[in-house]
């Protein structure tokens, strides 16, 4: 029996502001540009919208400020803070909220002038009380951890890592509107200035502004939108640590619960999507997220990207924008995650388009390998 959530919402209209630098635009005026384009698509406006999911690292009452600056007056709202992987989580609560009536048109919608206003790879969180006594440099030294750990433990190499922000650059150099299209080789990753070890500039997510929004709209009205339709299938959310230190296995993370439960609501197996959009804050995620998702058994990620499956032409198209590592970071990813999937299975994305893609898996992360959401999402043939 299919689950009461699979299916019954639909991503109906994606909208993109300020990518890479917007100089003397706030976070809220890139968030509302990215709102109100999201909304023209699917021929709706602001007045529509009943339901506000959102986040950010500036805002302590994210719905009450967001909501005002748009001129909205919600029936339901949702500003949970998971790091990145919020808005993947908030798909999933937008998703319930529509099925039970408590909102009709639900906006998750996120903005960041992160470079401009700081220029900073920072944290904007609190600090791990029982790590911030060591000084530590948040969040690289978090992920340089589990890097270390991961080559130690499966030989997993520099050279690996660095096949991933390879991968990613060549996603980019398909996709206008990334901040890095430059050329970049596994010899300039290895290089490149080194940040943490075994972790190098290039290893690290890039620090640019950007915004994000999506309408999601209830299975039986997304068909009488405009664009094609997307749909949720499933979703999971799973976390068990805060920080990085109380992590049980700096080479597992919540991903293996989170993308197993999603699986089972969506009745799929990783392995049969056509692409995947994961959250690549460092060259260790995409790794990481590749085995606990259940796409090579774990400790052999680094092999599975260093054969070339996630780059274009390979068998995996993985983060096929660019991912934060040469597309766009500002801050918070996962909402750039679903708007890549929604547009790769509307089939509208020129030269990084996949070849006639149905099925595609979004992960999100948070903090430092602490919040993990999963989520798929399908067009009509999946339903």
């Amino acid at each position: 029996m299919n689950h009461p959530l699979r299916g019954s919402s639909a991503i109906v209209g994606v909208g993109l502001a300020g990518l890479g630098e917007a100089h003397g635009r706030s976070h809220l005026e890139l968030l509302a540009q990215a709102s109100i384009d999201a909304l023209k698509e699917c021929g709706l406006s602001l007045e529509d919208v009943d339901g506000l999911f959102t986040s950010n690292l500036s805002n302590f009452f994210p719905t009450l400020t967001v909501g005002e600056y748009l001129d909205i007056r919600p029936k339901y709202v949702d500003g949970t803070n998971l790091g990145g992987s919020s808005f993947l989580d908030h798909l999933i609560s937008a998703t319930a909220a529509i099925k039970v009536g408590l909102c009709e048109v639900a906006l998750i919608c996120y903005g960041s002038n992160q470079r401009t206003a700081s220029g900073r790879l920072v944290t904007g969180a609190d600090q791990p009380v029982w790590e911030a006594a060591y000084k530590p440099r948040y969040p690289v030294i978090a992920y340089a951890l589990a890097a270390a750990r991961h080559m130690h433990q499966y030989g997993t190499t520099r050279e690996d890592l660095a096949c991933v922000a390879t991968s990613a650059r060549e996603w980019a150099k398909l996709n206008p509107m990334a901040y890095e299209r430059g050329p970049l080789s596994v010899k300039d990753v290895l290089s490149s200035r080194m940040i943490c070890d075994p972790l190098t500039v290039a290893d690290c997510c890039l620090v640019t502004d950007g915004a994000g929004a999506m309408v999601v709209v209830s299975a039986e009205r997304a068909p009488d939108m405009p664009k094609k339709p997307v749909y949720f299938l499933g979703g999971a959310a799973a976390q068990w640590n805060r920080q990085i230190s109380s992590m049980p296995d700096l080479t597992v993370t919540a991903a293996s619960e989170s993308g197993a439960r999603a699986s089972k609501m969506a009745g799929v197996k990783a392995t049969e999507c056509d692409l995947v959009q994961t959250y690549d804050a460092f060259t260790i995620n995409t790794i990481l997220f590749l085995e606990d998702l259940g796409f090579c058994p774990k400790g052999e990620g680094g092999r599975f990207v260093s054969d070339g499956n996630i780059a274009p032409g390979g068998g995996l198209p993985v983060n096929t924008n660019g991912g934060g590592l040469s597309c766009v970071h500002p801050g918070m990813y996962g909402i750039f995650t679903m708007i890549e999937a929604t547009q790769q299975l509307r089939g509208e994305v020129g030269e990084r388009q996949v070849a006639s893609p149905h099925l595609a898996l979004c992960h999100g992360n948070g903090g430092t390998l602490s919040s993990q959401v999963s989520v798929y999402l399908g067009d009509e043939s999946t339903l």
